[in-house]
């Protein structure tokens, strides 16, 4: 059974900054891409960022230049900084690994955005 857990949800006002880390398995972290997702209420679950084992990142469209993902090799984790908060970011925040046919997620992290 994989694990991956997620850290750093919390309530913050409209722009500003939170870090979210996940923590996942050194068996599977060095290969697998790794990623960000958010769901807010019944909306289907969104793309917000994917990092390669190389380092590629790719971003939704909502959180381009806002977001950043990056990871870390020798900690095994994967961080998401996000900056200029918008409400429309609230959601809970899912961390991903994938690799082919293999996803698995963690149990999310609460992400509030308001004044």
């Amino acid at each position: 059974q994989v694990q991956l857990v997620e850290s750093g949800g919390d309530l913050v006002q409209p722009g500003g900054s939170l870090t979210l880390s996940c923590a996942a398995p050194g068996s599977i972290f060095s290969v697998y891409t790794m990623g960000w997702y958010r769901q807010h209420g019944g909306r289907q679950r969104e793309l917000v960022a994917t990092i390669t084992s190389g380092g590629k990142s790719n971003y939704g469209d909502s959180v381009k230049g806002r977001f950043t993902i990056s990871r870390d090799n020798v900690k095994n984790m994967v961080y998401l900084q996000m900056n200029s908060l918008k409400p429309e970011d609230t959601a809970i925040y899912y961390c991903l690994a994938t690799m082919g046919v293999y996803d698995y997620w963690g149990q999310g992290t609460q992400v509030t955005v308001s004044s």
